[in-house]
């Protein structure tokens, strides 16, 4: 019956119980990088211009429509500095369709507003407005720093970036003491904190003249001298509040990575690295680090925009390939987090198929909320096709969902590549504590998730 009972059923294992000390040494390699990585990428703007960077020290030159593209040949292409198409140029024409891994580097936040900057009672703050799926409460009583950019009327953008650096300000939004918050705490957790509440302490110290909203006038004096900036440009400014934590191991075991933003910047550094790692493959793998994901894949970066349609289509067309024949053969891994089973929260999760820590990257069939609405739901054949290519290449991994059904949900760009005509499946790293301001994962599944889209990459 014992050897009935290992061929017939399905047992998962740890990951630390199926990989070597080779492989453990190649855990700890990885996520030194992924780590770097992730203290330098604190938006958008930072993921790909360092993500750039990295790819042409690999050889990675900018795309033109109408260039000679050769097998092994590798090109990227930024979106208006806030997503990136990357391509090495496989073996097989185009018409064979290409293996393509697209995770988002936006990551929720704490975005300045337009008209930001005021005075009150002699302190001086930032007014903001959140960006993507936050518990408001967690954004206060921390340290921010401040990131983005300022674009003037003259048209020179002037990056920001304050408070990363060790002997940098700064910035913090205000909670009640205890002894006062008697009213506060009887609210729910979503009303305890307003969204219009989640103002920025920005300085105190006045100017040193006569007039009204002297603190406030000291504080743009400093931007000015450090910036050249004033307040009416302001109006034309990118700028976020984001967490001031250094990304860190943690645990005695050293096992887990905490920091902000691993949504989706663990699967985002994953596909770069895979990429790197690719000579000249048989089809021409595509990696996409996408825009606004956090907020509905909008706009001109995110991935409902054309604009990888277009970086598609003048890959195709140096081939004299048809987009649509190549996206009807194409294969597409939505490289996404999902949420790991927390011990302590186990009332919101389905434990025989939510994602485990240390289990490996987590395989998603379908996301959506309530009866599936919003997935794209993968084909059978496409989580067969999974389960070949992982087994061959020694990935560790797992099933994956979004909790108990009806308890939440959410979506990924796969509903988005799926409606191009691309087989698509969602893949990622199980995250705790999504969507804080400090993330948590598991070493081992941040590198399976690397070791599964070079997997996708490598199938010939």
């Amino acid at each position: 019956m014992d050897e009935l009972r290992q061929k017939l059923f399905y047992e998962q294992k740890n990951g630390y119980d199926l990989i070597d000390t080779a492989e453990r040494l190649a855990v700890e390699d990885y996520c030194r990088g992924y780590m770097a990585f992730l203290n330098e990428a604190r938006m958008e703007r930072e993921a790909v211009a360092k993500a750039a960077a990295l790819a042409e020290e690999r050889g990675f030159v900018p795309f033109e429509a109408g260039m000679e593209l050769k097998p092994g040949m590798k090109v990227y292409q930024s979106n208006r500095g806030k997503s990136l198409h990357l391509a090495v140029i496989g073996e097989k024409p185009l018409s064979e369709g290409a293996v393509i891994a697209g995770a988002h580097i936006d990551s929720p936040r704490v975005d300045l507003k337009q008209v930001a900057l005021y005075e009150q009672d002699e302190m001086a703050y930032f007014k903001t407005h959140y960006y993507g799926g936050i518990k408001k409460y967690q954004w206060v009583a921390i340290p921010l720093e401040l990131h983005g950019a300022v674009a003037l009327k003259s048209g020179e953008v002037i990056d920001v970036v304050i408070g990363r650096e060790k002997d940098e300000p700064r910035f913090v939004i205000t909670d009640l003491l205890p002894h006062l918050s008697q009213d506060q705490m009887k609210k729910t957790m979503a009303e305890g904190i307003t969204g219009e509440g989640l103002n920025i302490l920005i300085g105190s110290a006045p100017y040193a003249d006569e007039g009204k909203d002297r603190v406030k006038l000291a504080v743009l004096s400093i931007l000015n001298d450090m910036y050249g900036i004033t307040e009416e440009d302001f109006l034309s400014a990118e700028l976020a509040a984001v967490p001031a934590f250094d990304v860190t191991e943690i645990g005695l075991d050293r096992s887990f990575i905490g920091g902000y933003g691993q949504d989706d910047r663990v699967c985002a550094y994953a596909e770069l690295k895979a990429l790197f790692d690719i000579e000249t493959p048989s089809r021409t793998c595509v990696c996409i680090l996408a825009d606004k994901e956090e907020i509905g894949s909008e706009g001109v970066t995110g991935m409902q925009s054309k604009a990888f349609d277009c970086f598609m289509e003048d890959l195709c067309e140096s081939q004299g390939v048809a987009l649509r024949r190549c996206y009807e053969k194409s294969f597409c891994l939505s490289a996404d987090v999902c949420n790991a089973f927390d011990p302590l929260y186990p009332e919101v999760s389905e434990k025989r198929s939510d994602a485990k820590i240390n289990y490996g990257v987590g395989i998603c069939k379908f996301t959506g909320v309530r009866g599936k609405a919003g997935s794209s739901d993968a084909s059978a054949e496409l989580v067969a096709y999974l389960r070949r290519i992982f087994e061959r290449e020694g990935v560790v991994w797992q099933m994956a969902e979004l909790g108990k059904v009806d308890q939440g949900g959410g979506g990924t760009i796969a509903r988005f590549m799926s409606k191009r005509n691309i087989d698509t499946i969602d893949a990622g790293t199980p995250v705790l504590s999504m969507h804080a301001p400090f993330e948590v994962t598991s070493k081992l599944d941040c590198y399976m998730t690397y070791k599964a889209v070079l997997a996708a990459y490598k199938d010939r």
